[in-house]
């Protein structure tokens, strides 16, 4: 009976005591109502919940130092102790001002034993971000003089407390009562699926992890979560889910570990949401953790076209085959009689030869980067190929990294500090990163508890150069760096240059310069990492823009190729279908600077705030460079050119960015950082007064809990921020 009051307590805290609150004594009220005065009827709980009703005796008492009602089920059969189950209704003035519904148990019975008491106090604390205690055994806990490590998953598996979770978990394939009473739960998190090169090997790697784990003497659970392929969801509605999909990996990994009494966790991501999503999750749960990054996938090449080719590559001869220039090249002597068609055909069965994420400095090699430099990975995670033996030796050393952590107590937010988020940043300007980075960092720091704002990457941009000849706007790709020592070396450049903090600690249990040190220094001859004294760009090329267009920020990427100012007028178009359609028809042409204003595509207008790498791209392929980009949604980490995102506020939510219209004059100024229509104070306040807020596009399913829940991308596009 113990679980099946643990189950009553939770539905009919939010079945039932939702029904009885306005009914029962209030915050401050001086009557004392019994269950006589307001029975408890059946549809006051779940169907389930209702049959167990008849074999409780019912009481009722307040508790003075809550000044709540309570309700007491005293059960005088099922166990030799009498049980008691709490139901705790919040006061309406609580509930009214934004309260919680929450269930309690009372704390004299062992089926309490994994509600924490100060779960309860909370509801008397000041409104601030906090997530649920969980009981655990203090780290100091030892058992025949050694450390135990399954501080977690012993409140199920110690003693018979929980006898039907044992017996599950017996089923599940834990062999013995030792191992039961001893082993540590280690939760294995692949987000793996088919139909994704970047996450379709994942599962193999996460058995690899597996055997591993137990092979240290601890028990390993694998599972999954979902994945979205922004390649293939780019330029359509698919798209829209994809930012989200950060949000419900986040949810998944930190429901499965906290409800599972998982004592540590090793994830597995490998596509750009991925990442940030299982540290939002590790740090939400803050229970000793590890990510391995699924890595980069091998470079493609073109026959037609006689050259590497990539992901990116796709979308950019999208662009030359609208605009008619996509040809072979004429330079070489070699074959020049295919058509575009052809060569289409070709690119698109050569960019991606097999397993790994996207090949160039994209988002997702750019979080795992900055992950790594926070020190949340094994050294050498976020360059080693995808289906290199290397990444299958991580797998094997992730378990000894994860047995080191629980043995240190090394968690999550030990490693997401102030000084780990710089780095990230420090690395995302030095390889000349996505500007994904920025939405990514700011949601995984708030997360974390860690203060990070727009001001802090525009700060680490003025003093960090560019040094990375990687695609997008450069020559090579991830998997070249890997050659040339990867990213431990560049970090190794960085830390001896006092650029990159090296003392920061790491999941191994040694500091970052520690664990490169045994590392390679980038070779002498290698034309990929440029020299501090010699960069691509002597600042970073992610600028944060602000201006009467964006007076809650937005951001740039420019790494000078293209300038560091634009001035154009303003062709607005309120949804990217409609900028696609109207380059499908070559509407956009050379000659006048225009700048191409897409709106209601953010976090809630889109809903989703979906990348527009088809646009980008297909400019780019186009040889537009007359056109810059701006969007109240994102852009790719393969998109480059003059484009700038994460305009905030955004359209949807009357932001200036609404009433900009044909033919108003834009800057973009990078030596300014600011971003300007040349419209009047007074003009734009009248604008606004006009303005009208469209009608939601979707109002039911995930998308519309999105658009209702998110915040703004200058805070890291959040769903938890209440």
């Amino acid at each position: 009976m113990d679980g099946l009051n643990c189950l009553l307590g939770v539905a009919g805290s939010a079945w039932g005591m939702e029904q009885a609150a306005p009914s029962i004594g209030m915050h401050g009220s001086t009557s004392h109502p019994t269950l006589e005065e307001y029975p408890m009827k059946p549809w006051h709980l779940p169907p389930f919940a209702t049959s167990l009703l008849s074999t409780y005796t019912p009481t009722t008492h307040r508790n003075p130092a809550v000044g709540i009602v309570m309700f007491n089920f005293d059960s005088s059969h099922a166990l030799q102790s009498a049980r008691k189950l709490s139901l705790i209704a919040e006061s309406r003035e609580s509930r009214e001002s934004g309260g919680i519904l929450l269930s309690q148990l009372d704390y004299q019975t062992s089926c309490a034993d994994t509600m924490d008491p100060s779960n309860l106090q909370k509801q008397n604390e000041p409104e601030e971000p906090r997530f649920l205690d969980f009981p655990h055994r203090p780290r100091s806990s030892n058992r025949d003089g050694k450390l135990i490590l399954n501080r977690h998953s012993s409140t199920v598996t110690n003693e018979h407390d929980f006898p039907g979770a044992q017996a599950m978990l017996y089923a599940a394939g834990v062999p013995d009562r030792e191992t039961m009473k001893n082993s540590p739960h280690v939760g294995v998190a692949s987000v793996w699926w088919e139909g994704n090169p970047c996450n379709m090997h994942l599962l193999d790697l996460g058995r690899t992890v597996k055997d591993a784990v137990q092979k240290q003497g601890m028990l390993a659970w694998q599972y999954n979560t979902i994945g979205v392929s922004d390649a293939i969801t780019m330029g359509g509605e698919g798209m829209r889910f994809s930012l989200q999909s950060r949000e419900i990996i986040a949810d998944s990994i930190e429901t499965v570990t906290c409800a599972q009494h998982h004592d540590a966790c090793i994830t597995l991501p490998g596509c750009d949401k991925n990442m940030p999503g299982c540290i939002m999750a590790i740090a939400r749960h803050n229970r000793p953790s590890l990510m391995i990054y699924g890595g980069t996938t091998a470079v493609g090449y073109s026959n037609l076209l006689r050259k590497p080719i990539n992901i990116s590559t796709c979308y950019e001869a999208h662009g030359a085959y609208l605009y008619n220039t996509l040809v072979q090249p004429s330079d070489d002597g070699g074959d020049r009689t295919k058509g575009k068609e052809d060569i289409m055909e070709d690119i698109e069965k050569n960019a991606c030869p097999g397993a790994g994420a996207c090949g160039g400095m994209y988002t997702a090699n750019t979080m795992a980067s900055a992950i790594e430099s926070m020190g949340l990975t094994l050294p050498g995670s976020s360059s080693t190929p995808a289906t290199s033996p290397a990444k299958m030796r991580e797998c094997v050393k992730a378990a000894e990294a994860i047995r080191t952590c629980m043995e240190k107590d090394i968690k999550p937010r030990d490693l997401l500090t102030k000084r780990s988020f710089e780095n990230a940043i420090i690395i995302t300007m030095a390889l000349g990163g996505s500007t994904n980075g920025v939405l990514h960092l700011l949601a995984m720091a708030a997360t974390a508890g860690v203060p990070l704002t727009l001001d802090d990457f525009q700060r680490v941009s003025n003093k960090i150069p560019v040094i990375a000849d990687l695609a997008p706007s450069g020559r090579y790709y991830m998997a070249d760096l890997y050659e040339i020592g990867g990213v431990p070396s560049v970090q190794k450049l960085l830390v001896a240059a006092g650029l990159l903090d090296g003392d920061i600690p790491t999941v191994t249990g040694k500091t970052l310069a520690q664990n490169i040190s045994s590392f390679p220094s980038l070779p002498q001859d290698q034309v990929i990492i440029r020299p501090l004294t010699n960069p691509i760009k002597s600042s970073g090329h992610i600028q944060v823009l602000r201006g009467n267009l964006a007076p809650g920020g937005a951001i740039a990427k420019i790494t000078g190729k293209e300038g560091t100012k634009f001035v154009g007028k303003a062709r607005v178009f309120d949804k990217e279908s409609q900028l696609d359609a109207a380059m499908n028809k070559g509407e956009i042409k050379h000659g006048e600077n225009l700048v191409l204003i897409v709106r209601y595509e953010g976090p809630k207008g889109g809903p989703g705030m979906p990348e527009q790498l088809k646009a980008s791209a297909t400019l780019m392929g186009a040889k537009l460079k007359n056109v810059a980009l701006i969007t109240d949604g994102r852009y790719s980490g393969a998109s480059h050119g003059f484009i700038v995102g994460h305009v905030v506020p955004e359209a949807a939510v009357g932001g200036p960015i609404a009433v900009v219209k044909d033919g108003d004059i834009i800057t973009i100024s990078a030596e300014t950082n600011e971003l300007s229509m040349n419209v009047s104070e007074k003009e734009v306040a009248e604008r606004m007064r006009r303005w009208k807020p469209p009608k939601r596009t979707v109002t039911r399913g995930v998308l519309a809990k999105y658009a209702h829940l998110v915040g703004d991308a200058s805070h890291g596009a959040l769903t938890d921020m209440f």
